[in-house]
């Protein structure tokens, strides 16, 4: 377990996956100092909000304004500017995105862990701890003006209170487990909130997928939060996987009996169960299906370059993995086995002791994944090249 993937496990706390996981809400209070333990050297501020808004062309839904639940037009706080080559794109409007959040309006960017590295380690440990794909989006308020009223959402949610305060309330569930694609809506919220407390710097909030809440800055003062969404692991999920797998059956591949006898039918569906009957009593199903997601989880994908067809055999190369929910075993000839991104590859022993590094957190030089093991720098930028072209690990430029 990397330190950040620590600190994410001993935020949330020991009993959080027994005791509060999918079934209710909890308020973790912290302090600001813990920000740095989340997001290392490069925690999120307000100048970096500055700079992602100055420096990216964001457009809606990516980045949007929102108040009492609505979506404010875009042409509110952005001007068109039309290119040399007679493109049009909305370039936003300082003063009048100033106005709009002065009036109420609520800044959103969605997948800030994709634009700024601190977030992208915050969201890589809570992967690795809850073993789920996570994405984060950046929520920037400064007056008590609801930005999206009394809402739920359909995922569970890791909040990280960055700066200010948020005031929330929490009404609890009005039906469990709601899904994305469901066959039902929740009925209308409950009247009186069963918690409600006020987030300062420091603080989290785990909060179960279903929960109606709605959340305002504190008392007027700026705010800015992150809210982790954590992807849904779901018997639905697990039974779509199942039928995949199955496939490898004959009689999952054959037509149905349609035209045949009412004895066809049955000895159909008989088999059917029988091939989920010795499934569904494994004992290891959920495992099995647990351990496919983490094999082939989505990859934050990035390029290597200028190294465009294979990693130059350099000390100063940087490397870094871009999975999280990687495995690394040996195999019975004693060869490295790594799985990531759903693809696996097998190297000689003496690889392993660079793939342990590898498989940490953060960027390495090459230098460092060939100190005192057996491997050249040739034999390491060959294995590094490899996992390049598998898109799990990015070789940066030279220092």
């Amino acid at each position: 377990m990397t330190a950040r993937t620590s600190a994410v496990v001993a935020r949330l706390g020991e009993d959080f996956l027994t005791e509060a996981f999918g079934r209710t809400h909890r308020v973790l209070p912290g302090a600001d100092d813990d920000l740095s333990a989340l997001m290392g050297w490069d925690r999120l501020g307000w100048d970096d909000l500055n700079d992602l808004l100055a420096r990216h062309r964001l457009e809606p839904p990516r980045l949007r304004l929102s108040a009492d639940g609505e979506v404010i037009p875009q042409d509110a706080y952005t001007a068109p500017l039309v290119t040399r080559r007679s493109t049009v794109w909305q370039r936003l409007h300082p003063a009048a995105l100033h106005d709009q959040l002065t009036n109420g309006a609520t800044l959103v960017i969605d997948a800030i862990d994709e634009l700024h590295d601190g977030v992208r380690y915050l969201a890589s440990a809570l992967e690795a701890a809850l073993r789920t794909q996570v994405q984060v989006n950046a929520y920037a308020s400064w007056t008590g003006r609801e930005g999206f009223g009394v809402h739920w959402d359909d995922h569970d949610v890791v909040v990280v209170q960055i700066s200010g305060a948020k005031r929330w309330k929490v009404y609890g569930p009005t039906r469990v487990s709601p899904m994305h694609q469901d066959v039902a809506e929740p009925e209308v919220p409950p009247e009186k909130p069963v918690d409600e407390f006020v987030l300062t710097a420091g603080d989290m909030l785990y909060l179960p997928r279903g929960w109606w809440h709605s959340v305002a800055a504190s008392e007027g003062e700026r705010s800015l939060h992150l809210t982790c969404g954590l992807t849904t692991t779901t018997g639905a999920d697990l039974l779509i996987w199942l039928s995949e797998k199955l496939r490898t059956e004959e009689i999952v591949r054959a037509d149905l009996p349609r035209f045949g006898t009412q004895a066809d039918k049955q000895e159909f569906v008989g088999a059917l169960r029988g091939l989920l009957a010795k499934e569904l009593e494994s004992g290891n199903l959920i495992d099995r299906y647990a351990e496919h997601r983490d094999a082939t989880e989505r990859v934050r994908l990035r390029p290597s370059l200028p190294f465009v067809s294979e990693v130059a055999a350099d000390a100063n190369v940087t490397v870094e993995m871009l999975t999280t929910r990687h495995t690394l075993a040996s195999d019975e000839n004693g060869n490295a086995v790594l799985t990531a991104g759903g693809e696996t590859w097998t190297f000689a022993p003496a690889a392993r002791p660079l793939l342990d590094r590898l498989t940490g957190p953060g960027r390495y030089q090459l230098r460092d994944l060939v100190y005192g093991t057996d491997l050249s720098l040739t034999q390491a930028a060959s294995i590094i090249t490899e996992l390049v072209k598998g898109q799990v690990v990015s070789a940066g430029s030279i220092w």
